[in-house]
């Protein structure tokens, strides 16, 4: 089948970005079997690097089908990077919004023109200590059940070992290697037909990162984790863990002795 028609802003960007990641690293890239060759799509993929966009980018260029990345609104507007972003057809997306779905009105209108849309599920870098994908969130499967387009899960793995998250350095050398792995599409099938409520995205969302954490345990060699690493979950439990340290200060500095009592009783309590 024809590939789709790349155009000029797409090419310039891939003169200036492809010569340094080139140099900076190698490739181990499989799966493009995978890229549809026609017909609007979603690809969902994993987040550990600010490079790893570029590298993606790189795969998917080379598959002949160019990504639509979803971008903050507000790059649209800034000069030269603004009319990139509008030349290669990025998505903005109005954060603004109240209403969930509209936020993602283009990138559905983009899937139902034929194009490919990237998802970073997971939102921003992993917080995961190993690396491994965090809980996503559902903008991928909201456009998913509502185009009932393909959804390619794509893992990476590399980029992280060159710029790890949130180092403000690179270590180019040794010269690192980019690997990406794109997998078969993800059957979401099962939610076709049914209301879009909370539960019925966050369950399309988990199978979705369950098929993109499938991706990356071949590429590791591992397994992951049997718990996703959940950064609401994380905060919530810090936060309780605070205020237990508060409420056990604040007891103790108005009464010394209840705060020993206290603790004893714990200690009398759990058999110590």
């Amino acid at each position: 089948m024809p590939r789709r028609r790349i155009g000029f802003w797409y090419r310039f960007a891939a003169v200036i970005c492809k010569p340094p990641l080139v140099v900076l690293l190698k490739r181990d890239w499989r799966g493009m079997e995978h890229i549809p060759a026609a017909g609007g799509f979603i690809t969902a993929v994993n987040h550990n690097s600010h490079v790893d966009p570029f590298a993606y980018a790189h795969f998917q260029y080379n598959t002949g089908r160019v990504p639509r990345f979803l971008a903050k609104s507000g790059l649209f507007r800034k000069g030269f990077v603004g009319a990139a972003m509008r030349g290669t057809g990025q998505i903005p997306v109005y954060r603004e919004s109240t209403d969930a779905l509209s936020a993602f009105r283009a990138a559905i209108a983009a899937v139902e023109r034929g194009e490919c849309v990237a998802f970073y599920p997971e939102g921003t870098l992993t917080r995961d200590p190993d690396g491994w994908p965090m809980t996503g969130k559902t903008g991928a499967a909201r456009v998913a059940l509502q185009t009932r387009c393909p959804v390619i899960p794509v893992a990476q793995w590399g980029c992280n070992e060159l710029l790890p998250p949130y180092a403000k350095k690179p270590r180019p050398l040794p010269r690192k290697t980019s690997y990406v792995l794109a997998g078969p599409p993800v059957d979401l099938s099962r939610f076709y037909g049914k209301e879009m409520t909370a539960e019925v995205l966050k369950e399309a969302t988990e199978v979705i990162m369950a098929a993109v954490t499938r991706q990356l345990e071949e590429i590791r060699g591992e397994k992951a984790p049997d718990q996703v690493y959940d950064p609401r979950e994380v905060r919530i439990q810090q936060r309780r863990r605070t205020q237990a340290q508060s409420g056990r200060g604040s007891g103790s500095g108005r009464n010394g002795d209840s705060g020993r009592e206290s603790t004893s009783g714990r200690e009398m309590e759990s058999g110590k």
